[in-house]
């Protein structure tokens, strides 16, 4: 099982090179049932998973939403999607969102798991990273994962939730960093204000 890292990822070799796979769906779903907000500053946010070592990449994954079925949510995310293409070194990967039955049934994402774990591997091969740093609690990434440590890299990746949580993931990441709200500190757009500190601490009573 990959060994807890408590405080982030700072390393002493500032030579090692690190791509960030970001699956912006279960980063946001993650942020929203872990800390009831979603307004994460990203590039704040990798640089804390980052710590010392230089960065050579960060991919960010999700659908695209359809202007034609969701004309205002297409708008906000067309918004965050810039914001994220003027940070330096990251670079956009989009699936897309099927709609069958449309409002009635929610959309789902198509293609973007694969697209992330195929980008994974063929960075490992191509010798691109030395660490891949996965952003993501889904368990369909373990088969990938242990791929890229058959390749000769190091896997870690960030996860919510107690130890008892995404088992599979755990015991194939070579370094697993916790998200709590200690390590996110500095990482939000905007910090609460004193009436939402209040509710959170209700919420916990």
């Amino acid at each position: 099982m990959g060994r807890i890292i408590k405080g982030g990822a700072n390393r002493i070799n500032t030579q090692e090179r690190v791509i960030i796979f970001v699956d912006g769906s279960n980063l946001y779903h993650s942020l929203k049932f872990h800390f009831k907000r979603t307004d994460i500053d990203i590039g704040r946010f990798c640089q804390k998973v980052l710590g010392n070592r230089k960065l050579i990449r960060v991919y960010y994954y999700n659908a695209l939403v359809s202007q034609k079925e969701e004309p205002e949510r297409y708008a906000d995310q067309q918004k965050f999607l810039a914001t994220i293409e003027a940070i330096p070194y990251f670079e956009l990967k989009m699936g897309r969102l099927v709609y069958n039955n449309w409002p009635g049934t929610p959309p789902y994402e198509k293609g973007v798991d694969i697209m992330l774990a195929t980008d994974m591997l063929t960075h490992a091969y191509s010798d691109n990273y030395d660490t891949a740093l996965l952003v993501a609690g889904d368990s369909d990434y373990v088969y990938a994962l242990q791929a890229v440590k058959n390749a000769g890299k190091h896997v870690e990746i960030t996860l919510f939730g107690k130890e008892n949580t995404s088992v599979p993931l755990r015991k194939v990441a070579d370094k697993v960093v916790p998200v709590d709200g200690r390590f996110l500190r500095g990482a939000w757009k905007k910090p609460l204000n004193g009436k939402q500190v209040k509710q959170k601490k209700q919420a916990k009573q």
